[in-house]
């Protein structure tokens, strides 16, 4: 399309008229032909100077153009964006929910739980998750019924909220222990769990040191899982432990590659092992080490601490070897009764925990060191919404798949 233009000044008026001509493509039978076309149309006067200042360029007030056409303000476009990401606590842990969120420099979402007078769950979104990224923050930690069956109708509400994607953040992953048959005619509860947080439908799980993992393949989704371990090498690190003096010693021989891996990442300190005979549930026995502990610092490294029967025998055993201290390491606190008994006899310096369970007050000990690991689960859960790798540098560091 060209353009040409003669301008003329009416002086009667005192203001300027242009005469525009333009040359128009029609399209006829025979091929292209062109077409003139001449508007006389009234020229904006120029614009004046302001004490030799040059003059600020007009604008168009959105008033001035058809609604539908107005754009969104830059502040409308970024809040809408912000709030595809949405976290809803559970009644389980929600000072970890808060504290992921303040990481993630988001609110809690608005939710209604309550159980009936017969013990049934009944659960509410009370903001729109329509098209939103919806992460749930519930452990399945005691009592892990109630906690699991919660989580699942916390599923359920957002599926029939038409929230786009669901992730189940589950800290603490109930039921992992039956994660194989050791005699016949057992269940392997972990999958069934895997199951129903699948069926329910979640499209994504989050979990924190699984007690094996192996467990990730129950699951029909996708599951990030991330390990707890730098939460804790971070504090050890910033005690004055000679690393000389420093052993890590596996309370079993299951625990071994866990061990091994923190033994790694704390000064490539060298390994122990208890072994250790089960004759039931919650009930073990120590047999013997093997490793030298004399006139050290023993780190024992576990997944979680239930009744502390196990790690409590096994620190008895490292004193009796001659250890100087004993640390006692978890990522998860169940603390089944009588551990708090055997946690705070004397055979530790100190039980270090991570918030992945809560600890109630009552629970406490001089010994009990309670670590957060809201910011290892809000930056995962960050990457995940971001579609990012979760397992690059600096970020692999943190022991992420």
């Amino acid at each position: 399309m060209a353009l040409s233009a003669a301008t003329a000044a009416d002086l009667s008026s005192g203001h300027s008229y242009g005469f525009a001509t333009w040359t128009h493509p029609r399209r006829s039978q025979n091929g292209l032909s062109l077409s003139v076309l001449s508007v006389k149309c009234k020229l904006v006067e120029p614009l004046r100077s302001n004490n030799g200042k040059p003059p600020g360029l007009p604008f168009v007030y959105e008033r001035t153009m058809p609604s539908t056409l107005t754009m969104p303000s830059m502040q409308d476009f970024s809040s809408k964006y912000d709030t595809r990401l949405r976290i809803f606590s559970g009644t389980a842990n929600p000072s970890l929910a808060q504290e992921i969120a303040s990481y993630l420099g988001l609110e809690l979402g608005k939710i209604k739980i309550k159980r009936f007078a017969d013990g049934e769950i009944y659960v509410q979104l009370q903001e729109s998750v329509r098209g939103c990224d919806v992460y749930l923050v519930q452990p399945t930690c005691p009592p892990a019924n109630e906690n699991l069956m919660e989580l699942l109708v916390m599923i359920d509400a957002c599926r029939r909220a038409s929230a786009k994607n669901i992730t189940a953040v589950i800290p603490y992953f109930g039921y992992a222990r039956a994660d194989r048959k050791t005699q016949g005619r057992e269940s392997i509860a972990a999958k069934l769990v895997a199951n129903l947080i699948t069926e329910a439908g979640a499209n994504r799980v989050i979990a924190c040191d699984l007690h094996s993992g192996q467990s990730m393949g129950y699951f029909d989704i996708p599951v990030d899982h991330v390990y707890g371990q730098p939460v804790i090498l971070d504090y050890l690190a910033s005690k004055t432990i000679c690393s000389n003096d420093l052993v890590v010693v596996s309370p079993d021989v299951g625990g071994v590659a866990r061990a091994r891996a923190f033994a790694k990442k704390l000064s490539d300190a060298p390994l122990a092992i208890v072994d250790k005979r089960r004759h039931g549930h919650n009930v073990a026995e120590v047999m013997n080490l093997i490793g030298d502990v004399k006139g050290k610092v023993a780190v024992m490294v576990d997944d979680m601490i239930d009744t502390a029967g196990t790690i409590a025998k096994g620190a008895a055993l490292l004193h009796q070897e001659g250890a100087r201290e004993v640390y006692a390491c978890s990522t998860h606190a169940v603390f089944s009764p009588p551990a708090i008994e055997r946690l705070s006899s004397g055979l530790f310096q100190e039980v270090i925990v991570t918030n992945t369970i809560p600890v109630l007050e009552q629970r406490n000990f001089p010994q009990l060191t309670v670590l957060s690991v809201a910011n290892l689960l809000g930056e995962t859960i960050w990457r995940v919404h971001d579609d990012c790798s979760v397992g690059y540098e600096p970020y692999s560091s943190l022991d992420i798949d």
